[in-house]
């Protein structure tokens, strides 16, 4: 039985007088789509967040065996390159050549989205800034996926659209972990969902459908302690 790809042990963090995480533990297997659910403060974006090192947990420890990558909730795009700078940015900082540039552009095939690649920021759709984000994330060739709400904003349709373009990325061998309040998108994605309240872990299960996730959720959430 192969080693967890990410390792979450009795994480703990606050912010000031706020535990926002408290003895959370968590293992992910690879090739797994997992999703964090959970109110505003529960801690989904922390966890996120700790788990990539962007925040530094107060105690406790996470061990990830294989390169991770981000995707923010506001995809953080520079306004000021083309789609194609965007994504070669950072890459370029530690590699050049022509091969970097051939990656991007078949990246950005994959992900439909390589006839904006001369494109400014501002003139792109909710939908196709997503793609953009996740063409960032793809060119630093991760082994896991960090996702914070990766449908905000997003209508039906697009939302529709996020969930083949991420299932496509999982067939790539990308495992993913992504924090979301959208239970319906979850539900057609998610091999597993964790529910997250007030910093604990408190439910860790299989999705079904749509219907059974939201019963799930308003049952867990709506229990007064």
């Amino acid at each position: 039985m192969s080693a967890p790809l990410i390792t979450v042990q009795q994480a703990y963090k606050s912010f000031g007088t706020v535990r926002v995480l408290e003895a959370v533990d968590l293992t992910i297997k690879a090739h797994s789509i997992v999703g964090l659910v959970g109110p505003s403060g529960s801690g989904k974006s922390t966890l996120l967040r700790c788990i990539q090192g962007l925040d530094t947990l107060d105690a406790g420890g996470v061990t990830c065996r294989g390169k991770v990558g981000f995707m923010f909730q506001d995809f953080q795009l520079f306004p000021h390159m083309t789609v194609l700078q965007n994504i070669l940015y950072a890459p370029r900082l530690k590699e050049k050549g022509a091969a970097l540039e051939q990656r991007a552009q078949k990246v950005l095939e994959q992900l439909k989205i390589s006839a904006k690649s001369s494109v400014f920021p501002m003139h792109l759709s909710g939908g196709q800034k997503q793609r953009v984000a996740l063409a960032r994330c793809l060119m630093g060739q991760p082994d896991i996926l960090l996702c914070d709400e990766p449908t905000s904003g997003l209508d039906i349709v697009t939302t529709t659209e996020v969930v083949s373009l991420l299932q496509s990325v999982c067939a790539l061998g990308v495992t993913m972990v992504l924090a979301s309040h959208d239970l319906e998108f979850l539900a057609q994605i998610a091999t597993r969902v964790v529910f997250l309240k007030e910093g604990h872990v408190v439910a860790d299960e299989e999705p079904c459908d749509t219907s059974s996730l939201k019963e799930r959720y308003t049952t867990i959430f709506s229990h007064k302690e």
